[in-house]
């Protein structure tokens, strides 16, 4: 079945699975994926992800991303996460006007012309773009 909003699934996946105490799951792989999950990365919201061959059945397969989970004294690092920019209705926004999610505790994912960014890196580079996800 095809996916119409790649990036809220691979957003959904993440909160299902932390919400089941998953270690980690599975998602197909696209390049804005990757970016995303670097930035949850160097954001500390995930241990991390790996690239591997997902089995299709009847001997095809696709690339895949395993995305570790990451939890602090049992309880998920993401509390909220949510997509902002959805395919009906798209949402840009400049580099001084990039929203701050929780007063600057949790980050807001965007998407720049220097590639995928937190608001503060955002911010740091005076780049806008298309508001992604918030997250914290």
């Amino acid at each position: 079945m095809a996916v119409t909003d790649p990036l809220g699934d691979l957003l959904t996946r993440i909160r299902n699975g932390q919400r089941a105490r998953k270690d980690s799951v599975l998602s197909p792989a696209s390049k804005l994926r990757v970016r995303v999950l670097d930035v949850l990365q160097r954001e500390g919201y995930i241990r991390g992800y790996s690239e591997e061959e997902l089995a299709l059945g009847k001997g095809a397969s696709t690339k895949g991303v395993r995305i570790e989970l990451k939890y602090f004294e049992g309880q998920p690092a993401i509390k909220h996460v949510a997509r902002v920019s959805k395919p009906g209705r798209r949402i840009y926004s400049g580099a001084t006007e990039l929203p701050r999610v929780m007063n600057g505790l949790g980050i807001t994912i965007v998407s720049t012309p220097k590639g995928v960014l937190s608001d503060a890196e955002a911010r740091e580079q005076n780049v806008g773009g298309e508001v992604l996800a918030e997250v914290f």
